[in-house]
């Protein structure tokens, strides 16, 4: 049967990192999960999340820009070619769209309107079910 092109690219799972999650879920100080776990989204997007909230919007922009590239080499190494769902609903996903959402919220803060607009219209295509703001 041939490939349906018109539905698009079928939706992207990361694969979950048993690692992080061990190192979050005992409680491990954030910069020491991101320092063992260099590739994990998540560390990375709860960083920036941390940091927006503290006020430090320059280290949270940082922390969001390094979550998202690395969520990106993830998403590539996963069979993502640049468009598709990303689906919040799948856990191992949302340390990605979190860190696009922080960065989304970084930038504006800072007043990279376009890349905050960018990053808004990158998650809702990923998935229009994703929060765009944090609660």
């Amino acid at each position: 049967m041939p490939e349906n092109l018109i539905a698009g690219p079928p939706p992207t799972f990361l694969p979950t990192d048993p690692k992080a999650r061990g190192l979050l879920d005992a409680g491990t100080p954030l910069k020491e999960v991101a320092a063992a776990c260099p590739t994990s989204s998540l560390a990375w997007a709860l960083l920036a999340e941390q940091a927006l909230d503290a006020g430090e919007t320059v280290t949270a922009y940082a922390y969001a820009r390094t979550g998202y590239h690395r969520g990106l080499d993830a998403l590539r190494r996963n069979g993502w070619k640049g468009h598709g769902p990303i689906p919040w609903s799948h856990a191992p996903n949302q340390g990605f769209l979190r860190a696009l959402r922080a960065l989304s919220e970084a930038a504006g803060e800072i007043g990279e309107l376009e890349e905050a607009e960018r990053c808004a219209a990158f998650l809702t295509d990923s998935d229009p079910t994703a929060p765009l703001k944090r609660s």
